[in-house]
């Protein structure tokens, strides 16, 4: 309920943070109306209030805030945002405010941004395979709708771009639903801002997609806010019109460093490398919210994107990332180097739900077997290159040599694809096969031989590479 009660007991502005003294009755997440000295209107939330202080974050910067002049009311609601289909091919900022020129969302359906993990005994178990057009993934570490698959980058690396790929040619190929995307980007240049609308645009992607996007010169606590107020938008498109939605998020290295930034202003004692203490729980309040519910015909899938400081994979947020989610998607350095897009070292990369989406009436009988060939072929192909760095090609056996030229192979054309380039489960599946008609028949170990007989290439006439 609105109170017309003002506060100017303001005691202390650290940061984005404001400390407000002799408050009655107020409560967490609470909505706060802020009026500075000149008569601007600022909002902010609550973040923390116990023994009549209250912890104020600001949406927006503090400059022109002092402790004497300004007056803070408490609205007696919390964070809501308008949801409507209205919302499909438009771009808002962080607060869900428009960015795109055109007039705000009006709606009387108005939902809580902070919303809530979903019911385990009401998850349903992810079963349907989703296409992103990209051999690396969807051929050996296949999305499945309902997960949570984050991609793991380093900074320079091209995961912006292949983020921009995936929300283009995304597709759910066993289900009649109604597919859409929700695209959020924190702390991004505003070169990067207008790659993401013009791909969008220029693609028609725009038009089954809703995009938040945060700037780097905007607020920081716009970028804490951000993913919730996409997933809520998420929620409804799914939950609400029965959509299937994936919900693509970076950078939630961004996203944690904003954190950081609001901890250190409440003055918090710190965890790893600075980082609150509660950074597992915090991630997992996003990552939760991704999911499948019995008896609703949306879901919501989720590929967060993040990238590595130094390249770490111990740092604390791909760290907690790997606990939370289903698998992860590695984006390669020496493999970027040499040329190769999208640089993705299938390796590393893993897909815990991917048995669960392939396999006949969903991809292809052949799948399982040949993702579990190419990559021994391709682990066995690097183990020799790295020996041969140091004896020498020469010194290899003609069998071990074949596996050395595979790993090229699989690297020049298999990883290897253009930016517009979308490739079908099919075709990803066909070209696994003639890769590996390239070595002896009888290293096939790990397909059936009736699959053999039936997708093999050996005795086939190939193009060489």
């Amino acid at each position: 309920m609105t109170t017309d009660i003002r506060y100017k007991t303001v005691t202390k502005i650290a940061g984005p943070l404001m400390f407000v003294e002799r408050v009655d009755n107020v409560g967490y997440n609470e909505l706060v109306e802020i009026v500075l000295p000149d008569g601007e209107r600022r909002t902010g939330q609550v973040l923390e209030t116990a023994k009549g202080i209250a912890i104020v974050q600001v949406f927006g910067q503090t400059t022109g805030l002092n402790v004497e002049g300004t007056s803070v009311r408490f609205l007696g609601e919390t964070a809501r945002i308008a949801v409507s289909d209205e919302m499909i091919g438009r771009v808002f900022n962080g607060l869900g405010e428009p960015k795109d020129g055109m007039d705000p969302i009006i709606s009387a359906e108005k939902v809580e941004v902070v919303g809530s993990a979903i019911n385990p005994y009401s998850r349903e178990e992810p079963s349907e395979f989703i296409e992103t057009g990209i051999s690396t993934i969807d051929g050996m570490n296949t999305l499945v709708r309902g997960q949570k698959l984050p991609l793991f980058s380093g900074s320079g690396l091209p995961h912006n771009r292949v983020a921009a790929q995936i929300a283009r040619q995304a597709k759910v190929l066993s289900s009649s639903e109604s597919f859409s995307i929700v695209f959020g980007a924190m702390g991004i240049t505003s070169e990067e801002a207008n790659f993401f609308i013009e791909e969008f645009k220029s693609t028609g992607a725009l038009l089954r997609s809703v995009l938040f996007l945060n700037l780097a010169s905007d607020p920081s606590m716009e970028r804490i806010l951000l993913p919730r107020v996409a997933l809520t938008t998420a929620e409804y498109l799914a939950y609400e019109r029965g959509m299937h939605v994936l919900v693509i998020l970076t950078d939630i290295s961004t996203y944690a460093e904003a954190l950081r930034e609001v901890s250190a202003a409440r003055e918090e004692v710190p965890g790893r490398r600075g980082y609150p203490g509660y950074l597992y729980t915090d991630l997992s309040t996003i990552y939760e919210r991704a999911g499948k519910i019995r008896g609703r015909k949306g879901s919501i899938t989720q590929l967060p994107i993040l990238t590595m400081p130094s390249d770490d994979m111990t740092h604390p947020i791909p760290d907690l990332t790997g606990y939370i989610t289903e698998g992860q998607i590695f984006l390669s350095r020496d493999i970027h180097r040499r040329g190769i897009y999208p640089p993705i070292n299938v390796l590393p990369s893993l897909s815990r739900l991917m048995n669960q989406g392939i396999g006949k009436g969903r991809t292809r009988d052949d799948h399982r077997g040949v993702a579990d060939q190419l990559y021994s072929a391709y682990g066995r192909g690097m183990d020799l290159r790295s020996l041969s760095a140091i004896v020498g090609k020469e010194a290899l056996g003609r069998e071990d040599t074949q596996f050395l030229d595979f790993a090229n192979m699989f690297e020049e054309r298999y990883v290897n694809q253009g930016y517009t380039e979308d490739r079908s489960i099919e075709k990803t599946l066909d070209l696994g096969w003639e890769l590996l008609s390239y070595l002896p028949e009888r290293e096939m170990k790990r397909v059936k031989r009736e699959q053999i007989e039936k997708y093999g290439k050996w005795g086939k006439k190939v193009g060489a590479v």
